[in-house]
């Protein structure tokens, strides 16, 4: 049986639309016209709409532009749509009209076909709750959509990419403290290079997570301007002169942040370099999750013809042909969830580049990345410090074994032989398969002892 259909207009004419749907005649000419990729805006972002238009159904209830019917309905409906009740409403392709005038009219209609509901028993209609009048009262797209851009982008950074980035450090450096004491041959250029502790490989990796999280509350800093309150084109027309800083008063009392109103309306709508800047900042940190996970996958490499000086928490069988092969899988998950973050990064700096006049026609596609960006980072720092780094064991034979085969001992020969007879010995234990000590003492160097004595005061010990 056909879906029954109530005939709805808009400015292009009649339209129809479900009789069990909230959204309305603009909501169904978007659904109709634009599914290209059946990507949708995530929950967190229809979120910061609702609390854009709850907020503002208050505010203009306080300054006399809605009576107080009528500003409740609006506030308790959006209410409901930004806890999610409502989220089979918002079914709109990210790829639609790059002001995201689609998705800032589908949260009005179905506010507004939510608040009719309430106040009328009857679902949806225009009146007495009209979802341009009322709703959208004192806003655009123009100006909502890069403001819940920024809300929702700046939440989730606050909310989850931090602490999980916090998580990762704290596992990385607890492990550094542990193996603290641990000696280990150092590498650079994938080649043998002088001793180190394995605490300090992961004390490394703690700071380098630790710079990064630095670098993304920079660049989330940013994002605390909101357009609100520029209306179409950033002069605010349309709209009262207090509405703005009332609006954000009450986002921040929800979300607990600095929002306040950008200082130049014009440069709010036209740009969203904020956007690119914490994208770019995201990307930095991509590449030292490529770089930890991928030295964490080397140095569990084997466990037997590897390098095999640390040990990852097995999780599942490695291979569907080989019987007892384990892999990387939880650094092997971070490398490509890292990955896709550099990609996104790409679009969003080309959409950023795409403000013409007194608009950036890109938010959609820039809202997707990005926060599928900050999402990725917070989940896989997370996977990464439960699943792999609070469970990995030190294998100290391997790492003491390796040691003692290093060439690079011999650089400790230097002060007392010169360069060019410690490079003589380093060849000639390659040329015959023995160690440093070896060559040091047959050729009289110095005597086995002396050469020990000579790595502790180095602090290498146990050579």
């Amino acid at each position: 049986m056909a879906q029954d259909k109530r005939i709805e207009q808009d400015s292009l004419g009649e339209v129809a639309v479900p009789t069990d749907a909230y959204w309305g005649a603009s909501t169904a000419r978007a659904r109709e016209n634009f599914p290209v990729s059946g990507i949708t805006f995530p929950p967190l972002f229809i979120a910061a709409i609702a609390l854009v238009k709850e907020a503002a159904a208050r505010v203009n209830g306080e300054l006399g532009l809605l009576d107080e019917e009528r500003a409740e309905a609006v506030a308790e409906a959006a209410g409901e749509a930004g806890r999610g009740e409502l989220g089979d409403q918002f079914g709109l392709d990210i790829f639609q009209t790059g002001s995201g005038t689609s998705t800032n009219m589908n949260v009005n209609e179905v506010i507004a076909a939510r608040a009719n509901e309430k106040l009328t028993g009857k679902r949806g209609g225009r009146s007495p709750v009209h979802p341009n009048d009322h709703v959208n009262l004192g806003q655009s797209s123009n100006d909502v959509m890069p403001t819940a851009l920024h809300v929702a982008a700046a939440r989730r950074v606050a909310e989850e990419l931090l602490p999980a980035m916090e998580g990762l450090r704290q596992a990385l450096a607890a492990q550094g403290e542990r193996f603290a004491d641990l000696p280990k041959i150092g590498r650079t250029h994938l080649q043998d290079a002088v001793p180190i502790r394995l605490g300090q490989e992961f004390g490394g990796w703690a700071r380098q997570v630790e710079a990064g999280r630095e670098r993304i509350e920079q660049a989330a800093a940013g994002l605390r301007e909101l357009a609100l309150g520029g209306t179409a084109v950033g002069n605010g027309v349309n709209t009262h002169p207090e509405f703005a800083a009332r609006v954000i008063e009450r986002i921040n009392r929800v979300t607990g942040l600095d929002f306040r109103r950008a200082a130049d309306g014009f440069e709010a709508q036209a740009c969203r370099d904020g956007a690119v800047f914490l994208s770019g900042a995201l990307k930095a940190y991509a590449g030292g999750l490529i770089k930890i996970a991928g030295d964490l996958r080397w140095l569990a490499s084997g466990p037997r013809c590897g390098i095999g000086e640390i040990e990852l928490p097995s999780l599942q069988p490695g291979s569907s042909i080989m019987p007892g092969k384990v892999n990387p899988v939880i650094p092997e998950a971070v490398i490509q969830a890292a990955v896709q973050i550099t990609g996104n990064d790409t679009t969003v700096a080309l959409a950023g580049q795409m403000g013409r006049f007194e608009l950036n026609a890109m938010i959609p596609v820039i809202a997707h990345n990005l926060l599928q960006s900050i999402g990725l980072a917070a989940s896989a720092s997370r996977i990464l410090a439960e699943k792999c780094v609070a469970g990995i064991e030190a294998r100290e034979e391997r790492c003491r074994e390796n040691l003692s085969r290093s060439l690079a001992l011999a650089t400790y020969l230097v002060p007392v032989i010169g360069y060019d007879k410690a490079a003589r010995v380093s060849r000639r234990a390659y040329d015959r398969g023995i160690t440093v000590k070896e060559v040091v003492v047959e050729e009289g160097l110095m005597s086995g002892a002396e050469f020990t004595e000579l790595l502790a005061r180095a602090g290498v010990e146990g050579m």
